[in-house]
């Protein structure tokens, strides 16, 4: 992880009981030359779970080169092998398509289970079930004329923003008045924060793991026509030809690093309300948590 040394690691395990054994596993804090390109997806839950994947290589010895883009982009860069795994890919619904496209160049392999996604419409709690639970009841003449009709969304290489663009023709929305706006993750998450500071009605295209769900209670809406995709499956995806570089034992570690959608949405709490960098979130989780590291560094003895 950038600015993180081997120095400053001991000293941020030391008084832990994890730091003993890593101490005595030479091969894990060996140095090496050996670089691993890891592209993350441009979104801060996705750097908190790169972080961790960033510390579980540095453990292993390896250096770790990160470089961040948007969804679709990222996935051309491991087609062209720009980069050598992407942390985190959701598969098979938000990001199979282009899991497809890597492939009719390359074999990739799916190593872990950082957490179980999923897309949503979600609306802030205080508005009555019995009025708006479902994506349909959106419709309702005396919902509408509550509902905040401006629905913000994230970049248009995300899952849910080609759900909900979908969602917004199939159910009627866009004929009923409502409209759906891409952009950054901060306005998606400011249009939320606002809609709760003012008490508003109003709906907002999620996903789960998100810090949001730290802090706020958040109603899914059904979807009756099933258009949000399924539960993914957020993996480290890699290029199979790329994996020459590990031992069986070090992919074994990589397979072995099992997060959730809680954890993950507590480290981007910690990015985006805490103030923390992606790595000293990363870090502080691990130490707090290192009977977790220790089961995944498991295969190395």
């Amino acid at each position: 992880m950038a600015g993180f040394n081997r120095r400053q690691f001991i000293h941020a395990l030391a008084g832990t009981a994890l730091l003993a054994p890593l101490l005595a596993r030479g091969n894990i804090l060996a140095e090496s030359k050996t670089m691993v390109r890891l592209g993350v997806t441009d979104l801060s839950f996705h750097h908190a779970t790169g972080a961790v994947v960033t510390a579980v290589l540095q453990r292993m010895g390896f250096a770790v080169e990160r470089s961040y883009a948007l969804h679709e982009a990222n996935f051309e860069q491991l087609r062209v092998g720009s980069i050598d795994m992407i942390a985190s890919a959701w598969i098979p619904s938000s990001h199979g398509l282009y899991k497809t496209r890597v492939e009719e160049q390359v074999a990739t392999r799916e190593l872990g289970l950082h957490y179980a996604p999923y897309a949503l419409w979600g609306v802030p709690d205080y508005i009555p079930v019995s009025e708006v639970d479902s994506v349909e009841d959106l419709l309702k003449p005396q919902v509408k004329a509550q509902m905040h009709k401006a629905i913000q969304g994230i970049g248009p290489g995300a899952g849910i923003t080609r759900f909900s663009l979908r969602m917004m023709d199939d159910y009627g929305l866009a004929a009923a008045g409502y409209s759906f706006r891409t952009g950054t993750q901060e306005e998606c998450v400011g249009a939320f924060e606002k809609l709760v500071q003012t008490q508003r009605w109003g709906v907002v295209p999620l996903w789960h793991p998100q810090f949001l769900h730290f802090r706020h209670r958040i109603r899914d809406l059904k979807d009756p026509k099933g258009l949000l995709g399924s539960v993914d499956r957020a993996v480290l995806l890699a290029r199979a030809d790329r994996l020459d570089h590990f031992t069986a034992t070090q992919i074994q570690v990589l397979d072995n690093i099992r997060l959730s959608n809680a954890i993950v949405a507590e480290l981007d709490y910690a990015i985006n309300r805490d103030g923390k960098s992606a790595d000293q979130a990363a870090i502080l989780w691990l130490d707090k948590n290192p009977q977790m590291l220790a089961s995944w560094l498991a295969p190395l003895g």
